[in-house]
């Protein structure tokens, strides 16, 4: 009982607690934002089963390269044209940025269009990129 009497040592209970939040917040964060596909599992979904790919990155990132056949509708417009991405909503979207951190937002977004299978791409054109993958300029 001692050891919890000692201020010093709150002190340190303390920071180790807010430490180990800070470490788990990206994970909590992410969880929350919906499905997520490496590229490997993209390309299936894209072979297969003809999704949709929907790179929210801004037109100056889209034009240094994309993935074949992406739409590009960035991000602040996405709300705008959500609608139009693709004729059935049952067809999976596959939402891409630069290295997968605005993807929640596009996910929300296209989630609340009505599409029911969104995914987005772990680590986003980047990992695309470094996988070898095709890309279009």
């Amino acid at each position: 009982m001692n050891f919890f009497a000692d201020y010093n040592n709150l002190a340190l209970i303390a920071i180790a607690v807010v430490s180990g939040g800070l470490l788990a917040w990206p994970t909590i964060k992410s969880g929350t934002g919906g499905k997520r596909v490496n590229a490997a599992a993209a390309t299936q979904l894209i072979n297969k089963r003809n999704a949709v790919v929907v790179d929210i990155r801004d037109a100056a990132e889209f034009a240094k390269g994309h993935m074949p056949q992406a739409k590009s509708a960035p991000l602040d417009d996405l709300p705008n044209r959500a609608g139009g991405l693709a004729k059935d909503k049952a067809i999976p979207i596959i939402v891409v940025c630069q290295n997968g951190q605005r993807s929640s937002k596009a996910q929300a977004a296209l989630k609340e269009a009505g599409y029911s299978e969104v995914y987005a791409l772990e680590g986003g054109m980047a990992a695309w990129q470094q996988a070898g993958l095709p890309v279009i300029k």
